[in-house]
C-alpha cells in the first residue's frame, strides 16, 4: 500500500462520508505543487479549463467575485501575480495535461479503497488551487463527493451543516438542476456558531459529508492546494432524487403557488420512492425538457502583476466553460 495517507485513524473507515474528517497526508513533500510544475501546468491550460477568481476579501459578498484571464502571461509571471495579488486560480483536470497529476489521482483512489472497505466510486477528478493570501471561497455546496487537500500555506475553513437553515432543500435543488451557481447559497454571518472550523496546513486533508456547506479564508500567505471529487452509488442516487425533486417542486409552484418553494420533499435513497424519482430525473434528462443553465462566464479583467492587487480590467467578453 502506498503511503498518501500518513496518520489515518482505523475509525475513519466507518466515518467517511457521515462525517467530517481530517487526516495527514505525505503530498506536501511532493515536486507537483512546486513553483516550476504549477507554472507548466498555467502555461499548458486553455483557458476554458481554468477559472480566474477575484472577490472583496474583506465582505463576504458573492456580487464583488468577477472572472478573469491569465493570457499572454508565463506560468511564474502568473504565480508572483497570486503572490502579490487578490485572485485565486483553479486549473480543472490537470491530469489530462500532464499524466503525473492523473496517476496521483489514482493513487490516491486505490488508497483510499483499500482503507475504506466496501468504498467504490467512479468519476473521480482532481482540481488544482493556487490562490492568493487572505482571499476567500465564499458560502458554497459542491454535488460530489468532495475532499480538500492543502499542500502549501495555511487556511481556515468552516463546513456547516447539510440541511435547513443552513442548506434549503430548494437551494440545493436548483444547484443540482444547473440553475443556480455553488455559492448562491444564503449565507447568514450567525452560522459560523454551527460551524466546524478546520484551520488546515500543508499535509493536512479534509473530507465532509456529501454537499455540507463551507466556506474558506486564507492566512496571509500563498495558498496551494487541490481537491479531488467522486462520485458513489449512493452519492448517485442522492443526486437523482435531488434532482427529481427540483422537478417536481417546480411542477408544484407552477399549479399551486409560490408556497412550495420551501416545502420538504423526501430525500429517501431507498425503497419504492427512490425508484420513482429516479425515473422523474432519467426522463428529465433525456427527454431534453430540463436544460442546465448555459450562461457564458462574463471575463472582464486580467491578471496583471503590476497592477493593484494583481487585477487589471479589460474590456469585457464572454467566454462558454
Amino acid at each position: 500500500m502506498s503511503r498518501i495517507f500518513t496518520n489515518w485513524k482505523d475509525q475513519n473507515a466507518a466515518l467517511f462520508g457521515e462525517h467530517t474528517i481530517v487526516s495527514g497526508h505525505s503530498l506536501a513533500a511532493s515536486p507537483l505543487f512546486t513553483d516550476d510544475w504549477l507554472a507548466e501546468l498555467i502555461e499548458a491550460a486553455p483557458e476554458g479549463t481554468y477559472h480566474v477568481n477575484t472577490m472583496d476579501p474583506q465582505t463576504h459578498d458573492p456580487r464583488t467575485r468577477r472572472e478573469g484571464t491569465i493570457d499572454g502571461l508565463s506560468g511564474h509571471e502568473v504565480i508572483e501575480a497570486v503572490k502579490r495579488g487578490t485572485i485565486w486560480i483553479l486549473l480543472q483536470n490537470p491530469g489530462e495535461t500532464n499524466s503525473a497529476y492523473a496517476e496521483l489521482l489514482t493513487e490516491i483512489y486505490d488508497e483510499l479503497h483499500d482503507r475504506v472497505p466496501g468504498l467504490e466510486t467512479f468519476k473521480q477528478k482532481m482540481s488544482l488551487l493556487i490562490s492568493s493570501p487572505k482571499v476567500q471561497v465564499y458560502y458554497h455546496c459542491d454535488v460530489p463527493g468532495q475532499t480538500l487537500w492543502q499542500v502549501r500555506g495555511t487556511k481556515r475553513v468552516y463546513v456547516y451543516p447539510n440541511r435547513a437553515p443552513f442548506l434549503p432543500q430548494a437551494a440545493l435543488e436548483r444547484i443540482v438542476l444547473g440553475e443556480a451557481h455553488e455559492i448562491s447559497l444564503a449565507y447568514e454571518p450567525w452560522f459560523d456558531d454551527y460551524a466546524q472550523v478546520i484551520d488546515l496546513k500543508p499535509g493536512h486533508m479534509a473530507h465532509w459529508p456529501l454537499n455540507c456547506p463551507h466556506r474558506i479564508v486564507n492566512d496571509d500567505c500563498l495558498n496551494v492546494s487541490f481537491t479531488t471529487e467522486h462520485w458513489t452509488e449512493m452519492l448517485r442516487d442522492a443526486y437523482a432524487v435531488n434532482y427529481a425533486n427540483g422537478i417536481l417542486r417546480k411542477g408544484l409552484k407552477s399549479g399551486l403557488g409560490a408556497r412550495f418553494d420551501e416545502a420538504p420533499l423526501s430525500q429517501s435513497t431507498h425503497g419504492v420512492s427512490k425508484w420513482g424519482k429516479m425515473g422523474v430525473a432519467a426522463a428529465a434528462k433525456f427527454s431534453g425538457l430540463q436544460k442546465r443553465n448555459e450562461t457564458p462566464f462574463h471575463i472582464d479583467f486580467k491578471v496583471d502583476p503590476a497592477a493593484p492587487h494583481s487585477v487589471r480590467d479589460i474590456d469585457a467578453y464572454d467566454l462558454r466553460k
